[in-house]
Order: structure tokens, then sequence, then C-alpha cells
């Protein structure tokens, strides 16, 4: 039987002489695997649709649980990210995060919304990709299930708390170490405490309409960074390689 599916190329592993197997993050049905026959052949009709990163009209038939791609109409490339290195190295660890993330054959439609807005924000002119980053891990950590306490210090109540512990999760005073406390505490300024509570709550198609300055974006984006891998307790090579290009644009 044939139905049809929109999904993102999450990651494409060449099989065979000139297949791919495509890791595919559909509306539908979540996290999937797809075959495309002959698609490394230069004259399919498949190429452009089943591409790294490209969100696509997937026309599939699927027999005994295996799932084959018949046609794929590419709905959005998301071009200037094939034109800079730096960027599509960093839409790379976006796709590959988004993969860890998202169970197999499980909707998870947040996820996926969150991941096609982030890579629409890496296209715009003069974007910040620190400050993209920053709020694509910290909202990803949130709809996973790593949401942090923010609304104040957990032993004192403050609202304006200036410490952060990563493994905990949650705000404390640089004065209010409990005797369990031992993770690591990473500092937080007035603006990045307003930024996280912001990112943790506002809607999906808000998430990347922020402004913030220099220093507390800073800090934002080493405890996005680090509360995400430390919670995944995992990295990313995708990560490594987007850190050994050593441009980061501010």
């Amino acid at each position: 039987m044939y139905t049809k599916t929109l999904g993102l190329v999450l990651r494409e592993t060449e099989y065979k002489d000139a297949d791919k197997l495509l890791t595919v993050l559909t509306q539908e049905r979540g996290k999937v695997t797809m075959r495309a026959r002959g698609v490394r052949s230069r004259s399919s009709r498949l190429k452009s649709g089943c591409q790294l990163l490209a969100y696509s009209e997937f026309t599939v038939f699927e027999s005994r649980g295996k799932i084959t791609v018949d046609e794929a109409v590419a709905q959005e490339l998301f071009l200037p990210l094939r034109q800079d290195i730096e960027l599509l190295s960093l839409a790379s660890y976006f796709a590959q995060v988004a993969e860890v993330l998202s169970p197999e054959e499980d909707p998870d439609p947040a996820l996926l919304s969150l991941t096609l807005n982030a890579l629409a924000a890496l296209c715009r002119p003069g974007v910040v990709q620190r400050q993209v980053k920053a709020a694509f891990e910290l909202r990803a950590a949130c709809l996973s299930g790593y949401e942090p306490l923010l609304s104040g210090c957990v032993v004192c109540g403050s609202e304006t708390p200036d410490r952060f512990c990563i493994s905990g999760g949650f705000l404390q005073c640089s004065t209010c170490r409990q005797e369990e406390d031992i993770g690591l505490r990473l500092p937080v300024s007035p603006g990045t405490l307003a930024a996280m509570r912001y990112l943790a709550a506002c809607p999906p198609k808000r998430v990347f309409a922020f402004q913030l300055g220099e220093q507390s974006l800073k800090e934002l984006s080493d405890i996005a960074e680090t509360y995400l891998l430390t919670h995944l307790e995992r990295g990313f090579f995708t990560l490594d390689f987007y850190k050994s290009l050593g441009l980061h644009t501010p």
C-alpha cells in the first residue's frame, strides 16, 4: 500500500551499489527508516528530496515492516545551509540531536517543528549562530523531559539566583550550596535567567525570537550545551566538527 508523509531527512547512509537508507523524522509516525532505491545514480528523480536536511513529501510503499521510497518531492531544502560549511555543520548537529531524541515510530511534532524552525533560523541573513544553537539545545532538553526548574533558588526561594546546577537542573544562589551538591554550577545573570525562562515557556514559533547581550548570550550558550550533553550522557561528532572549524560567528 502506498502512503504519503512529510518528513525531514536527519541522516543518510549509503547502501549497496546505488541506494541510501534514510532516517526521516515524519509528522505522522515519528522517526522511521526508509530505503531510497537507486538514489545515488545520476538520473535518479529521488535525489533532491532524499538528501540530508531536505524536508520532503514522501510517497512510500511498506511491506513486511520495511519502507521504500517511491517518490520524494522536496518542500524545503534550506539552500543557504548548503552554501556555508559552518552553517551546514551546525544544522547537521541539530539533525543528530533530533535523531537521538526521537524514538522509533513515535510521533513527536514538537521536536520536528523545533528542528525545522532552527534550520529556518540559520538561513536568515546575519544570523547569530550561538543564539540559535543555545535556543535549540535548551528547548530540545525541555521537550525531552529535562525541563529545568527556573522559578527561583531551590534553597532560599529567591527569584534572582545567580547559579544554575547542571546535573540537578535547578537554580541556586552562590551562597546557598547544599551539602550534597557536588555538581557543576554555572553563573546566571538576570538577562540569562530571563532568556532561559522565555525558552522554556514561549510558543513554538517564538523560540528564536529574542535578543540577548553578548555576556548573557555566552552564559546561555555555555549552560544550554553543557546541560543537554550532560543529561543525554553523550557527545556528538557533528558538534565536534562544528567547533573544529573555529569560525563561530558572534
